[in-house]
This record gives C-alpha cells, sequence and structure tokens, in this order.
C-alpha cells in the first residue's frame, strides 16, 4: 500500500471474494497458497481502513424490480446539496457528482409496477436547480453485476478461479418473512457472520444458511466487491454515454466487457442506449481509450464523456464524508 495501489496477495483476495463473496479464510488460503491466519489478517486490514468491502446485492429481475439511470443537470451552486439530498432516499442505490460539479448520476432499483402516485420521476427534486433530468432503464448488462470487473478480476489463474466458483444452479425466487432485513444486514457487510444476520432477520441460524443458499440459487443476491478505484491504477473515472447503431448494440456490449478499463456497461432505453463506467490512469489514458479502444468498435457513432467527481453512495451505503 505505501506506493498507494494494491500489492499482489491484496488483488487475488479482491479477485476471490468476486467470485464467493462469503467464502471461508481457509478456503481462499488454500487457494491463494497462503495460511489462513494471513487471509484473515490482510482481509480485516483493509476492511478496517475502508480499503475494501464485501457487500450483498439484491438482483432486481427476481425481485420483481428494474434499475434506472437518472441523470441531472443542475446549476454549479446547486448539484453538491441535490446530490446529498438523492444519497439519503432509500431507493437509490449509488449516486455520483459528475462533470466539474454540474452533473448528478444516480443508480436506482425501483419496482416493475409502480402505482401512479409513487412513480420515481415524480419524486425527484421539482426545482429550478435542476436544469435538465434524463431517465435510462437499463436493459441488458453486459460487465459489472455479479461478473464482477475485468481490470479487478484478473488476479488469479482460471484453475484458482474454478476452485472458487460456485457453480450456476437457477431456482424461482419465492419471498418470505425477513428477507429484506436480510438484504439490508448484507448491504452493510456481505461477510456478517450468522449471529448478526440471524439477529437482524429474527430467524434461525439454520433457516438463514438455507434462506442464503436460496437467494444466490435464483439469483435474487450476489456478493460484489467494493475497492476504491485508484488502488487498482484507475484514478481517473467517467461515465460514458454511447449511441450504438441498433444492429451492433449486442457485439459492442460483449466487447465493452473484454476491456479492463471498463467496470460496467448496460444496454439501455432513452437518448443513448448504451451506457459504461470507465477506470483510467490519467487524461492520456481516457484519450487513449475514447480513441483507440471505442474508436476501434464500428457500430459506435457517438460518445458524451462525464468524469466523475465524487461517489456520495455506492451499493445502498453512504459513502464517508
Amino acid at each position: 500500500m505505501e506506493s498507494g495501489l494494491l500489492d499482489d496477495l491484496d488483488r487475488r483476495l479482491a479477485h476471490a471474494l468476486q467470485l464467493d463473496g462469503r467464502a471461508s479464510f481457509s478456503t481462499i488460503a488454500s487457494v491463494l497458497g497462503v495460511s489462513d491466519q494471513t487471509v484473515a489478517r490482510r482481509y480485516r486490514k483493509l476492511r478496517s481502513s475502508g480499503v475494501l468491502r464485501v457487500v450483498g446485492v439484491p438482483e432486481a429481475a427476481p425481485l420483481g424490480q428494474v434499475h434506472w439511470l437518472v441523470r441531472l443537470r443542475c446549476v454549479p451552486d446547486a448539484a453538491a446539496a441535490i446530490a446529498a439530498g438523492l444519497a439519503r432516499r432509500p431507493d437509490t442505490q449509488w449516486v455520483s457528482l459528475m462533470s466539474g460539479g454540474t452533473e448528478i448520476v444516480c443508480f436506482i432499483r425501483a419496482p416493475l409496477r409502480e402505482e401512479t402516485d409513487g412513480l420515481l420521476l415524480g419524486q425527484l427534486p421539482r426545482t429550478p436547480r435542476v436544469v435538465s433530468m434524463t431517465a435510462y432503464r437499463l436493459l441488458r448488462r453486459f460487465a459489472g453485476g455479479p461478473a464482477g470487473w475485468t481490470g479487478r478480476s484478473n488476479a488469479l489463474s482460471a484453475s484458482q478461479v474454478a476452485a472458487l466458483r460456485r457453480s450456476p444452479s437457477v431456482v424461482p425466487y419465492h419471498p418470505e418473512p425477513g428477507d429484506s432485513a436480510l438484504f439490508a444486514a448484507l448491504a452493510h457487510d456481505g461477510r456478517a457472520d450468522m449471529s448478526t444476520l440471524t439477529a437482524a432477520s429474527g430467524r434461525s441460524e439454520s433457516t438463514v444458511r438455507r434462506r442464503l443458499s436460496a437467494l444466490c440459487s435464483s439469483g435474487a443476491l450476489y456478493f460484489d466487491v467494493e475497492v476504491d478505484a485508484a488502488l487498482l491504477g484507475y484514478p481517473l473515472t467517467a461515465t460514458l454515454w454511447l449511441t450504438v447503431a441498433p444492429s451492433a448494440l449486442e457485439s459492442t456490449g460483449r466487447a465493452l466487457a473484454t476491456h479492463p478499463q471498463v467496470a460496467f456497461a448496460a444496454a439501455t432505453t432513452g437518448p443513448a442506449n448504451l451506457v459504461a463506467n470507465v477506470g483510467c490512469r490519467d487524461d492520456a489514458a481516457l484519450y487513449s481509450y475514447l480513441a483507440d479502444d471505442l474508436g476501434g468498435l464500428a457500430g459506435v457513432q457517438q460518445v458524451e464523456t462525464a468524469p466523475m467527481i465524487r461517489t456520495l453512495k455506492r451499493f445502498g451505503t453512504l459513502a464517508p464524508v
């Protein structure tokens, strides 16, 4: 950490946790070829210092929900206060201040069918300080989510990945009492121990273990790893709004998912039909990515770039001030 970057063991630990956020320290240690104590010590140091956090993330579709990205342009002296207000809302999952402090992007998970009085856009700030607002519904995710970020999840060998990756099994999600409390506890700490989870959900340990397995198997819950992109060598982050030829939307999305700079990419509704979050080393690296990597994709017709200044909320949790 002296260099300001995660070392090799930290990167391998982050990759392992991306594959199985609740894997035991002994399992991870066996795969990484180090002692249980070393893995436990490294994780606790990273967790307590705020460098790394495992989070349980509810997946929208199995829960009958949809994802929206809302982009607000504000007068310069208003954006910070409006972003802080959005971060306090329970339905926002991610809130970032962009573009020199004149723009906000927030990620929202909302019910698939909402009553008219509860529509998302009707509840967002109505003030002349908001110059414009555009909502993008996410249609298909290509990068991010359970698959993680290629730029972060590349520290382990193929055999190590195979040893940690859970075998997929798809079963329908059926809600049960206590699920919401369980989701909330795991959003705070994806590796919370059983006593914490049983207290939060009001259910027995055996029931919680069964429920965790069922939630993961149904795709209603996955585990992600939150790491500061700067510590991975990507201090400059930005959101890209891409206009792509419809015939090239699938191929372009799949191509973006292979780029180590791309932390998230999804096809959307709205004036831009593909959105991506990218991380780069500096301005020169971002320029190179735009000119060469994106410029080499024939289907990309237009790109709008919004540098990210500060994230106020991530994975449903307010960021430290």
